[in-house]
């Protein structure tokens, strides 16, 4: 089995949908942290898992300096941040998404 990992640093902005009372709800930014895990049990015809640089056009271009409210079709929090970017990359297995020091959230895939 072959895994390769990246880490990106993502700056945006975000409001969430709570059931409760919060300061999320209004519009505030992060600079978020998120490591994407690939793996294959194959190379594909360029010796690669993913190519470091897809990943990178898949999930920073798309979200870096933007409203993740308007990217990502459910209520962005970092875990289903992490949801959608296991989504957007084959060979995908586990998202981690920092959104502080302290708060870092997961998605892996059962198998």
């Amino acid at each position: 089995m072959f895994y390769i990992k990246k880490t990106i640093e993502v700056s945006g902005a975000h409001r969430l949908t709570l059931d409760y009372p919060s300061k999320c709800t209004e519009m505030h930014g992060h600079n978020w942290i998120i490591t994407i895990y690939c793996r294959s049990k194959e190379l594909d015809d360029n010796g690669m898992v993913v190519d470091f640089s897809e990943i990178k056009r898949l999930i920073f271009d798309k979200l870096d300096h933007k409203v993740v409210n308007d990217v990502i079709p459910y209520n962005p929090t970092s875990e289903n941040i992490a949801r959608w970017c296991q989504q957007q990359i084959r060979c995908c297995y586990r998202v981690d998404v920092q959104e502080t020091s302290g708060n870092i959230a997961t998605y892996e895939v059962d198998e």
